[in-house]
């Protein structure tokens, strides 16, 4: 598994359970309930913008690895 895989997950995961606990502060009237909307929102932002450079560095490889043999066969 890849670390920017792994981190994506783990951050996005932490930012869906921290909006969720925001929500449910929110309706009980506590005023935790901003920090933790902000930092789930931030926290999601970082998960999806590490899977999403897994995604480019995955097409990249695969791009590199295609021209190398391809000058390798001439």
């Amino acid at each position: 598994m890849n670390k920017y895989l792994l981190r994506g997950i783990v951050f996005l995961t932490a930012g869906i359970i921290c909006v969720f606990l925001g929500y449910t502060l929110m309706e009980n009237e506590n005023n935790w309930y901003k920090l933790l909307m902000t930092l789930g929102v931030i926290f999601f932002g970082i998960g999806f913008v590490a899977l999403m450079y897994r995604i480019f560095r995955k097409i990249d490889r695969k791009t590199l690895i295609d021209d190398r043999k391809e000058q390798q066969e001439k």
